[in-house]
Formats: structure tokens, C-alpha cells, sequence
């Protein structure tokens, strides 16, 4: 399983985001995307994810993605059970309530788990999105901005949660512009 992008192009109107951008994520890999806001990190993962056109240059994907924007992607009458596996669903995974519950344990939603998610804060509606990636097994993960709205427990949970994709096998290419505990096997700066 890889995901090799091979000179990569794209604008938006008169404005090149990007130019002739290649790389090779591997199994066990991750790869951070950094750069200043408008530098065209979200668009990147968008077109590596095959959500966006390119100007120019392919992407080859080996494995199922598992894609995460930057918003959390919460509908707010449903309840945060509800919305684990709703969106467990859309990407094809069955996921039984035990194990939803369990994910939602180690996220820190139990005792909230039925609460409409617009009674949740940002960094709880974050942690549903970490449940999601805990039982969704597609081997390659895009994640943009997933650190937004964390705490620092957060932050660490979902590099442990990135630790055991990668010693799973999976791999994942992630724009973030934090640090995190794991060091990325490379990092790719975009804009100025």
C-alpha cells in the first residue's frame, strides 16, 4: 500500500498553490504537509484524496482512504454515538454499538455519548473524529488539521491513535501545523 503523488499542479483563478509538488508515502510512513493559511495544504490533501482536480500531474493510491477536513463533519442532532457510526457507515465499515462504545471510551465521549453533538464542545466533536479513525479500517489515512480544537490529552491521544495506524501498516499524509510526538518521515512545506 502507497499513495505516490508525481508532479502535482494546481491553481486556483491566477494563483498557483502549487508546482511539480512528488512524493512516496509507504506503508508504516507518515508525511506532513506544513505552510502558512492560503498556502494550498487543504487543497493538496484534497487532490490526493481525489476530491480535487489537478492542473496538472497524477496521484496513484493504493488502499482505501480514510479522508478527514479541517471542520469535524458533525451533523448536531445526532448523537455522538449516532454520528460515529453513521459516518463508520458511509465509508462502508460495520461497526457494532460495543465497539462504538468502546472507542468512545478511550476518546472520553462515554458518559456523552447520547447527547446531540451540537451539546458538545469543538474539542468533543474533534474526539468523535478520533473514534472514527480507531475503528475505520482503511489503510491510508489524509487528514487535514486534525490537532484543531484539541487539548494537549487530545493532541496525545491522536498521536498514539496515528502511532498504531502506522504499526498497523497503514500510512497517512497529514497537514497539520503542529508538532507532534511522532516525528513525520517527511515534511513537505508549501508556500513562501
Amino acid at each position: 500500500m502507497t499513495i505516490e503523488a508525481r508532479a502535482l499542479t494546481c491553481s486556483r483563478g491566477a494563483v498557483t498553490l502549487f508546482r511539480e509538488v512528488s512524493f512516496r508515502i509507504e506503508r508504516g510512513e507518515w508525511f506532513a504537509v506544513r505552510g502558512s493559511n492560503g498556502s494550498g495544504k487543504t487543497t493538496l490533501l484534497r487532490c490526493v484524496a481525489g476530491l480535487t482536480r489537478l492542473d496538472a500531474g497524477e496521484v496513484h493510491r493504493e488502499g482505501n482512504v480514510a479522508y478527514a477536513g479541517h471542520l469535524a463533519g458533525i451533523k448536531d442532532d445526532l448523537s455522538a454515538e449516532e454520528n460515529l457510526r453513521g459516518s463508520l457507515a458511509l465509508a462502508g465499515a460495520t461497526v457494532g454499538p460495543e465497539q462504538a462504545r468502546a472507542a468512545l471510551d478511550e476518546v472520553g465521549l462515554l458518559r456523552r455519548r447520547a447527547l446531540p453533538s451540537r451539546r458538545l464542545s469543538a474539542g468533543q466533536r474533534r474526539r468523535i473524529g478520533l473514534a472514527r479513525l480507531m475503528l475505520d479500517p482503511a489503510p491510508i489515512w489524509i487528514l487535514d488539521e486534525p490537532l484543531t480544537a484539541l487539548d494537549d490529552d487530545g493532541q496525545a491521544l491522536f498521536a498514539r491513535t496515528l502511532a498504531r495506524h502506522l504499526e498497523r501498516g497503514g500510512l497517512a499524509l497529514v497537514a497539520t501545523h503542529h508538532d507532534l510526538a511522532l516525528t513525520p518521515a517527511r515534511l513537505l512545506r508549501l508556500g513562501a
